[in-house]
């Protein structure tokens, strides 16, 4: 092993980014490897495999044109071979936790960014070897024990660090250096950048902004006055300058959401009302359980052609109650959904949160003598379901013998991605 310090700066950091290959598919693979290692496999987010949506594929089905966001049923004409997996969060978590473990062997600093991913500070971590070594030997050893592809990027901060392990999939290792940044990234168009979505690209393309290079080059003034202090931060970001630290305590989550893709094409009020209720239950049992409050809520509606909107409302008191998520996520739906218009894909998402404790409730009157009575049926109602299962309690609008009504088998859950999957005392209901 060659001198490390020589490759660690005087100043500065080194960070790491990790990030699983086709996570879910890559781990029925190493569990099954007879059964699907080298095939054509996706993971599909329905509890009725043919007509649900693509959540992953395995690379061989990508070479074969299958997509995350497809339709099954396109996905079979393109790929008649193509197996269908029921997703499986729990192997997921499982999975998940341990390749995370092997990565606080070679830095204390990790900072979980969602089930497959995550940075590594090792400016600190000179005695494992170069920063390269220390990624060969991480991305050797999950593959060893856990039989899990990963790409690994190697920078000065967590921007570039992501940037980086993207470059080379799967299974790479890529350094990207300050230096490299114009030769690099400079000719990519803007929605390249991590942090960028499609909707700030066509923003930034009105500006006669379309490379990296040109947002790298534009006029502050212009940017600030068009999207604020973000626009300083897009500057920055496309000269590849992030001073961000990796967080060891994951942060308080910024929102909490479910969304579930349905079974089939919804247009009846009673049957998308119902999964509402589902949806809300879930995501208030959730905010309970970390003991937060939310003041915005946020529905996401996809159509069949893959259209999604995503509409909010801020109230004026924080909650945690189910019914009143569920009545304002059906408001919202009502006023922004055509009637009998098809929906494929629905979600609750609950943002603004703060903590319980600290935030002083406010009640009226006919509330002041019914509201402790009401909370302490609750907290009983969370606690039976937390010893016996989801199933033990619901409510008559929960019930039906549509699949998708009922979205709590971990089998038959949404897709959503969040850092909850590694809360190891979490719900059989979150994601």
């Amino acid at each position: 092993m060659k001198k490390a310090n020589n490759y660690y700066p005087k100043q500065g950091r080194v960070i790491l980014h990790v990030d699983m290959n086709a996570f879910y598919c890559s781990v029925h693979e190493a569990e099954e490897p007879e059964k699907y290692k080298g095939k054509p496999i996706a993971v599909s987010g329905s509890t009725e495999l043919r007509k649900g949506i693509i959540v992953t594929s395995s690379y061989p089905a990508r070479n074969r044109g299958i997509r995350t966001g497809m339709n099954v049923r396109e996905a079979l004409q393109k790929c008649p071979e193509l197996i269908l997996i029921r997703p499986d969060f729990d192997l997921y978590r499982t999975y998940s936790l341990r390749f995370m473990d092997m990565a606080r062997n070679f830095s204390p600093l990790v900072q979980v960014m969602s089930i497959d991913e995550c940075f590594l500070d090792i400016t600190g971590s000179k005695q494992f070897g170069s920063p390269i070594e220390i990624a060969e030997t991480l991305q050797k050893r999950i593959q060893s024990e856990l039989a899990l592809p990963c790409s690994i990027g190697i920078a000065p901060n967590k921007l570039l660090a992501k940037m980086a392990s993207n470059m080379k999939k799967p299974n790479g290792i890529h350094i990207l250096r300050l230096r490299d940044v114009p030769q690099i990234l400079w000719s990519k168009p803007c929605s390249d950048l991590y942090g960028i979505g499609e909707r700030t690209a066509k923003k930034l393309e009105k500006l006669n902004i379309y490379t990296i290079g040109q947002l790298a080059g534009a006029d502050e003034e212009k940017l600030f006055s068009r999207f604020g202090t973000q626009g300083i931060m897009l500057i920055k970001a496309a000269n590849g300058l992030d001073d961000s630290p990796v967080n060891l305590e994951r942060e308080q989550s910024k929102s909490v959401g479910h969304t579930t893709t349905l079974p089939f094409d919804y247009t009846q009020e009673e049957d998308i009302k119902r999964v509402f209720l589902n949806l809300a239950d879930q995501v208030t049992r959730r905010l309970r359980k970390k003991g937060l409050i939310s003041n915005t809520i946020q529905i996401t509606i996809r159509d069949p052609n893959m259209k999604t909107i995503t509409r909010s409302c801020t109230i004026l008191q924080p909650t945690d109650q189910t019914e009143t998520v569920y009545h304002e996520a059906c408001r919202l739906f009502q006023n922004n959904w055509k009637q009998n218009e098809p929906v494929r894909l629905l979600g609750i998402t609950l943002q603004n949160l703060s903590l319980k404790q600290e935030s002083p409730q406010q009640l009226d009157l006919f509330e002041y003598e019914t509201a402790p009575k009401k909370e302490e049926l609750i907290k009983t109602m969370d606690q039976i379901r937390n010893k016996f299962g989801e199933d033990s309690l619901l409510t008559a609008g929960m019930l039906s013998e549509d699949p998708s009504a009922l979205i709590r088998d971990h089998k038959h859950r949404g897709t959503s991605l969040q850092t909850d999957f590694l809360d190891t005392n979490k719900d059989d209901n979150e994601e």
